[in-house]
């Protein structure tokens, strides 16, 4: 080949290599990917460095091509977030560690989840304990779990025991603690280790939430790391509002975007040697120090890590015009406007808030509001007493497999309502009298989503021979039966509504959101004159000795 050809067969190869790259991009990336992988995996034992750090960041993404995982989220992290939301290096991690394990040692409330967990030596009943725990603590508070998890545990101590127990004995016993279907689905995966996986606990966070039904990346995580010792982070309500405040995160933690960020924190941040305890350790501070509201910023153990208390100080230096020109206090550098993790433009600063500015929430959506029509029905007992009809719910949806009084959707009108509702007694109970049906007041309850009114009504079949039987998925109770049957804290209420409008009580209001014993009118000045002249007369001595006797 000629020198003129060759160096014409060179231009002409140039030439094509822009066309042909459209096509083996994609190859190319994930080679040079994947060879980055391989130099990082030599480099392993090398010292950690800031870029380390923020690899600790980057989640991966299941189900991609190895080296492609990461890709995106690099991209989303070098355009849209700062450094100053980050650890960025070993000494500061270590730090947050060393802080806070130290102050969760001497502070840490002693809750019996915990001591199960610490005293426990087989693995499964060990997780089992903190399963539970952590399913009842789901949007509940720990002073409500506390009788409801003792009484669990007692009654079903083994993962066994739950598998073997009626969907029925469950609902009674979780009643009252709301989000129903967290019971129903915790006997379910008890259930399911018990029949498919041998009586084993899954052990990793991955194969928890994959396996169990209804177990999600924070509860698989918890249990992971407090009953298996998996170095995995985790993040509640109670995590990301710490994590938030440490590092100045200003933007909506239930986003996309600062929910990756946060749980790439909580990973990074995770104690290998004590991860149980770690995550422990940022719940409870988020519960009893950093709170909502009224944070005790000076018992923070990790105060001098914050970024929001850091912020609050620069903030009133420059309020109190002591600082002049740029302070010698960290900042965000994307400052433009353009950071997806620092406040909002349209929520800016509020000196009012200090590090309760971090994180700001999106408004929630209110509940969708709904009506609904229900009579407490109630005949004489055969050994005496009364007996009011409870029906079940369907099995799935809302309050699924609960028992609660016949009700109805509501109906625009009085008699359409009372129509309706008459008809759906009598499916119940037979013929029924329709002039003792009475409008006794009104529930309001909200549930997560539902704000539900219920109409209340009242029907004593008085002088009639008592229904004895009734359908499948009905069932008459004593009063008694009522107050530990599997029945919603609505239906309570509504129970409550319909004692105080009966003869010889109370009468509970109508309006009113919760019924609660009346208090008597205090008598006008006319009716105390009469009262005080016809009272028999009690010596001065004779009260001070009845109180004394009391």
């Amino acid at each position: 080949m000629t020198p003129l050809v060759s160096r014409l067969s060179r231009l002409w190869a140039i030439m094509r290599k822009p066309r042909a790259a459209v096509g083996s991009g994609h190859r190319r990336q994930a080679a040079s990917q994947e060879g980055r992988q391989k130099h990082a995996k030599s480099n392993s034992q090398a010292k950690p460095s800031a870029c380390d750090a923020y690899a600790g960041m980057i989640p991966k993404c299941p189900g991609a091509p190895a080296g492609l995982a990461r890709q995106p989220e690099e991209v989303v992290l070098q355009a849209s977030v700062s450094p100053y939301h980050l650890f960025r290096d070993v000494a500061e991690v270590t730090a947050f560690r060393r802080s806070l394990l130290s102050w969760y040692d001497q502070e840490k409330r002693d809750l019996p989840w915990r001591r199960r967990a610490e005293d426990e030596v087989d693995p499964d009943r060990r997780a089992y304990a903190v399963w539970v725990s952590e399913v009842m603590l789901q949007q509940t508070q720990v002073a409500t779990v506390i009788n409801y998890y003792t009484g669990w545990m007692q009654k079903w101590p083994t993962l066994q025991d739950l598998a073997s127990a009626s969907l029925e004995e469950v609902n009674q016993l979780w009643a009252g603690l709301g989000y129903y279907s967290r019971g129903r689905r915790l006997q379910e995966g008890a259930q399911k280790v018990v029949e498919e996986l041998g009586g084993h606990m899954p052990r990793t966070a991955e194969t928890l939430q994959q396996l169990l039904p209804g177990v999600g990346r924070y509860t698989a995580g918890a249990i992971a790391s407090i009953a298996f010792g998996q170095a995995t982070g985790v993040v509640d309500g109670n995590v990301a509002r710490v994590l938030c405040r440490v590092r100045a995160i200003g933007a909506d933690p239930s986003s996309t975007l600062v929910s990756q960020r946060l749980w790439g924190l909580a990973q990074q941040l995770v104690d290998p040697a004590r991860p149980g305890d770690f995550n422990q350790a940022a719940m409870e501070l988020g519960a009893t120090v950093c709170t909502p509201q009224r944070p005790l910023c000076s018992q923070c153990p990790v105060q001098s890590l914050c970024r929001a208390r850091q912020r609050v100080g620069r903030e009133q230096l420059l309020a109190s015009r002591s600082l002049s020109g740029n302070p010698d206090v960290e900042e965000c550098a994307l400052n433009t406007g353009q950071c997806q993790l620092c406040l909002p433009a349209s929520e800016p600063w509020d000196q009012t808030l200090g590090v309760v500015n971090f994180p700001r929430k999106a408004s929630r959506k209110p509940p969708r509001e709904e009506s609904s029509a229900t009579c407490v029905l109630e005949q004489p007992g055969a050994l005496g007493g009364a007996q009011i009809l409870l029906v079940q719910r369907p099995n799935s949806g809302l309050l699924a497999g609960l028992w609660e009084f016949p009700s109805v959707t509501w109906e625009p009108s009085e008699q359409l309502q009372r129509k309706a509702l008459l008809q759906e007694l009598q499916r119940w109970a037979g013929p029924l009298p329709a002039t003792r049906l009475r409008h006794l007041g009104e529930v309001v309850h909200t549930f997560s989503h539902i704000k539900l009114t219920y109409q209340v009504y009242g029907l004593a079949l008085e002088g009639q021979t008592p229904v004895t039987t009734v359908p499948a998925g009905a069932r008459w109770l004593t009063q008694e039966e009522f107050h530990t049957a599997a029945v919603s804290t609505a239906m309570k209420k509504v129970f409550r509504v319909y004692q105080g409008q009966q003869p010889g009580t109370c009468k509970g209001s109508k309006r009113s959101q919760v019924s609660s014993p009346c208090s008597r009118k205090k008598p006008c000045m006319g009716q105390q004159v009469l009262d005080n002249f016809f009272r028999p007369h009690i010596s001065t001595d004779a009260s001070n000795l009845n109180s004394a006797a009391q």
